[in-house]
């Protein structure tokens, strides 16, 4: 088989820069070379995930300053969701150097998620435009559901996106509340400087690619890509889930984490993140950690200081440092989320359901409990403690549906607990889901696959 060249620019995103290089990882291992376009600070952050230094190249982008945007602003990472139009702004702004590097380098193929302009710049050179989603298909298939029905000259209020009809898709998904309601308001209502909203520019990447590719497979969400395939008019191929496998990675535990990890036993240590994005509220900060103090167990928590913290021991609760201490840590630095998840003191995984956290929890043998918070994340959260039950959701009570201290600690206790029948159930359930995805050669499979269906698509001009 021909080797070829790809050229990938994901959004400007953490979470979407790093699936992306897993795959560029895959990629080169068959012998072909990848080219990655991202910001120069991620570049300086992601450049160790690349195991195949020879076959893949990172080219690092000067992002311009878009006003209203915090200095220095590269990434997701670094703005409030609210502002994260403005970084639209600032990637679409990036368009030349784009264009120039694909006009001199002219790759076969260029990945790419939410430039809608991609098209314009490729088609012309004679490259094929890869549309590669690493956000769940069931969130896909609700955008392009919802396309359908929006008004052309304003946006949609709560009342008409409570009205729309969306019994077509599968499973349990299309069932939503209020707070549902408002959370992808927020993501049909950021727009970058032009006008044009984010549901628009994915909305319409997706459409124009010359083919669509999504990081799932069949055996958990063939439902969803078969009912976008259906909407598209075009296949929808797969990559897998395209994770690292244990022990092949350039990087080890840091020596003071694996030092800690290492004094609790097998199992018994809750471990929790929320992302890149997530910046909570101190009020919800604190009730956070509160209910990881209150389950009496070990617990590692990583988020970032909540708003209006320098440092996240600024928000702690009072006395909590101390009635904490020798078993609870929390850190509001970056951590190197799978090897502390791969650690054997693990037993519980507390995260926010994002697409690559997702399938990272699905392939450990840590218990899931899950706290979403944007609307992408309450979907992935009621595929896993919903339709297969290998998870469990925190209940979430008053109007800003938080939850409360009790209610994260129950949660926790109900799945590391042996005795509990939740526990039971969802262990079990995880356990054979997981034993499916790790079938000898079905991940394999869906690599050999897809550069299969590249190789195809390539012979058709």
């Amino acid at each position: 088989m021909a080797e070829f060249h790809i050229a990938m620019f994901p959004w400007f995103a953490i979470g979407h820069i790093k699936p992306y290089t897993h795959l560029a990882n895959e990629l080169a291992s068959k012998g072909h070379k990848v080219s990655i376009l991202l910001p120069k600070k991620a570049h300086l952050q992601l450049q160790n995930l690349s195991l195949h230094p020879n076959q893949i190249t990172f080219y690092p982008l000067n992002v311009p300053h878009v006003d209203g945007l915090p200095s220095g602003t590269e990434t997701t990472s670094d703005a409030d969701l609210s502002l994260h139009g403005l970084l639209a702004t600032a990637y679409d702004l990036t368009r030349d150097q784009v264009q120039n590097f694909l006009s001199i380098t002219k790759p076969q193929f260029i990945f790419y998620d939410f430039a809608n302009w991609m098209p314009d710049i490729a088609l012309p050179l004679g490259i094929k435009t890869v549309n590669y989603c690493v956000i769940s298909p069931s969130m896909v298939a609700l955008t392009l559901a919802l396309s359908r029905n929006l008004p052309n000259d304003r946006r949609i209020t709560t009342e008409e996106l409570k009205k729309i009809e969306l019994e077509s898709l599968p499973s349990l998904i299309v069932h939503r509340d209020l707070h549902e309601f408002r959370s992808l308001l927020v993501l049909l209502s950021l727009s970058s400087r032009d006008g044009t909203t984010l549901f628009e520019r994915v909305t319409t990447s997706r459409k124009r690619s010359d083919v669509l590719c999504m990081r799932s497979c069949r055996e958990l969400e063939g439902n969803f890509c078969d009912y976008i395939s259906n909407h598209l008019g075009k296949p929808v191929l797969l990559t897998g889930p395209v994770l690292p496998e244990a022990g092949v990675t350039n990087l080890s535990l840091e020596e003071r984490w694996a030092d800690w990890l290492g004094r609790f036993e097998p199992g018994s240590v809750v471990f929790c993140v929320f992302g890149s994005q997530i910046i909570l509220e101190k009020s919800q900060f604190q009730e956070l950690v509160s209910g990881f103090e209150l389950t009496g167990l070990p617990f590692f928590v990583a988020l970032k200081p909540p708003k209006g913290c320098a440092s996240v021991e600024e928000a702690f609760p009072l006395g909590f440092e101390e009635r904490v201490k020798g078993r609870g840590v929390v850190y509001g630095g970056w951590v190197q989320q799978p090897l502390i998840l791969s650690h054997p003191s693990i037993g519980c995984f507390v995260n926010h359901c994002g697409a690559g956290t997702m399938w990272e929890s699905l392939l450990s043998d840590s218990q899931i409990v899950l706290v979403p918070l944007l609307f992408d994340q309450i979907l992935n959260t009621r595929l896993l403690a919903g339709d297969l039950k290998v998870a469990v959701e925190v209940e979430r009570e008053g109007i800003d549906r938080w939850f409360s201290k009790e209610n994260l600690s129950e949660a926790i206790k109900s799945v590391m607990d042996k005795d509990s029948e939740v526990g039971i159930m969802v262990k079990k359930n995880h356990a054979k889901l997981r034993e499916t995805l790790e079938k000898p050669g079905l991940m394999s499979g869906y690599i050999d696959q897809f550069v299969h269906n590249l190789q195809e698509l390539l012979s058709q001009n």
